[in-house]
């Protein structure tokens, strides 16, 4: 029988409603992240690429989430861990690519960035309601609520991108929103591994 150290400090993912909203967030962000990047390259967005990247790591990421339904608490901390490194590392690398892209400057298609942003809007907002009522928990929670929170706003920052992308007639927008949605996962990656730690830290003190 487990200690109670290693159970859950709440029960709320344990329940049904939890765990059937965590596999519709999985299967429309992993099936528009997959879209969405197509469209990237279609358009030679580096924002739609770095926001379907978001998507896809999301969907990823909630599936870890989803498989960590039920485990004790040292293991969803520890999950918790491993989403907020894989974040940050997706954040460096968004980060780096767009900064190579500075150098090689190319106008995307403003008009494929903004209904790509759109429809991506629309589908996270739909992923944030569904998630409103377990945003609160362990860090494994707070986790996936904070993924599908950068993903709304990422698609806000595109939408923005491709209407200064029209007037300017220049990359420098999309580049632009692409170092600043880098800069929101590597903030995001850093409350999630400081809360996971934190989780850590209770239970190796108790």
């Amino acid at each position: 029988m487990p200690d109670d150290d290693d159970l859950p400090k709440d029960l709320s993912h344990l329940t049904p409603a939890y765990r059937k909203a965590l596999w519709i967030v999985v299967l429309i962000n992993m099936g528009y992240g997959i879209i969405e990047m197509i469209g990237g390259f279609i358009s030679d967005s580096q924002a739609l690429k770095a926001d379907a990247l978001d998507f896809l790591g999301d969907g990823s990421i909630t599936f870890l989430g989803l498989l960590a339904i039920g485990w004790g608490l040292r293991l969803r901390a520890r999950s918790a861990l491993i989403q907020g490194i894989f974040l940050g590392a997706m954040g460096i690398s968004i980060l780096s690519y767009t900064i190579y892209r500075t150098q090689v400057l190319q106008t995307p298609e403003a008009g494929l960035m903004g209904i790509f942003g759109f429809v991506a809007l629309v589908i996270n907002v739909i992923a944030v309601i569904i998630l409103l009522p377990h945003r609160k928990g362990d860090a494994n929670v707070r986790a996936v609520w904070l993924f599908s929170r950068n993903d709304a706003l990422g698609n806000i920052l595109v939408i923005i991108a491709s209407g200064f992308v029209f007037l300017t007639d220049t990359s420098w927008p999309d580049l632009i929103v692409a170092g600043v949605i880098a800069v929101i996962f590597l903030q995001s990656s850093w409350s999630i591994i400081k809360d996971a730690r934190s989780d850590i830290k209770n239970l190796e003190n108790r």
